[in-house]
């Protein structure tokens, strides 16, 4: 079963009342949403996934709780778009967990984990076009070494991706585990021993698949402006590139205007219309229970008035 990282701290930070109108971006398999259901008994949540599977398991675990949700077949970039249409504009609370769910990854025939053989697939809408098999068979090498490098932090990325052009040039690379021989062929005995070898070109490879970081940008900049005056947003990354964007993104909605900053009162125009409540890590205790935590990090943001 999949255990949701930072569960109790980012429950807590989203204040939720009776009547808070919640989304949860990132429904997986209802982790956040159930503990997020079981406390707004009068308000109501809308949760996001395009996982058909996960829907199916998260309806069967939420309608044992309560009636008030709705989920939302769609990625969360739509978010605003998906809420409008329900004449949804403004909300208390939205979540984002950032990490791909345990079931995804242990789910041999998804092709997402470096440790089970599968077709090389990594989509998170299966109805996605592009999947992994098209980026590892027909990406050129340059494009190899930029997604390697960009979203995997790989710095053997050139090797690997010219291990990968030979390779397809005497058959295409169909599996997970062709693709770890691939990577591990071409990278050094001693990098093998410190971690596994494949970890960070199928993070890269996961991230180009489903767009991850464009949508994640895009989705949290709608995010901010849906919410209402002492509504938050939790945001729980598992990669330094997602966290630097929620960061960067919060510390530019939340600073003072240079023009004004050493003024001994601010006028309240000139305030910002969030502030940044804080950053937190998993516990030992978690990290002790859950070895997937140990990348993770939330950020929360309020807005304090309207602007």
């Amino acid at each position: 079963m999949h255990e949701s990282v930072l569960l109790d701290e980012s429950i807590s930070k989203l204040n939720l009342n009776d009547s808070s109108t919640i989304v949860d971006c990132t429904l997986g398999y209802a982790g956040h949403s159930s503990n997020i259901l079981k406390k707004i008994k009068c308000g109501f949540l809308y949760a996001f996934d395009q996982d058909d599977e996960a829907i199916k398991s998260s309806n069967e675990r939420l309608k044992k709780i309560a009636s008030n949700y709705e989920i939302i077949r769609s990625n969360f970039v739509n978010l605003k778009e998906e809420l409008n249409k329900r004449n949804v504009e403004k909300v208390d609370g939205i979540l984002y967990d950032l990490g791909v769910s345990s079931p995804q990854l242990d789910e041999d025939y998804r092709g997402f984990s470096f440790h089970k053989d599968a077709k090389l697939d990594m989509r998170m809408d299966t109805n996605n076009s592009l999947s992994a098999y098209n980026v590892v068979n027909e990406y050129s090498y340059d494009a190899l070494v930029e997604i390697f490098y960009k979203y995997g932090e790989e710095k053997y990325a050139k090797s690997i991706a010219k291990g990968i052009i030979e390779y397809r040039e005497v058959k295409k690379i169909e599996t997970t585990l062709e693709l770890v021989e691939v990577i591990k062929n071409n990278v050094p005995e001693k990098y093998k021993r410190d971690k596994h070898p494949a970890r960070k070109v199928f993070q890269a490879i996961r991230i180009e698949v489903n767009h991850e970081l464009e949508v994640f940008e895009r989705s949290i900049k709608d995010a901010l402006e849906l919410l209402n005056v002492g509504g938050r947003i939790c945001v729980i990354t598992f990669h330094s590139l997602e966290d630097k964007i929620c960061k960067d993104i919060f510390n530019e909605v939340s600073k003072i205007d240079k023009n004004v900053e050493k003024l001994p009162i601010i006028p309240e125009e000139y305030l910002p219309n969030f502030k940044v409540v804080g950053t937190h890590k998993p516990s030992r205790e978690e990290l002790e229970k859950n070895n997937r935590a140990r990348s993770a990090k939330l950020r929360v943001i309020e807005r304090v008035k309207e602007g």
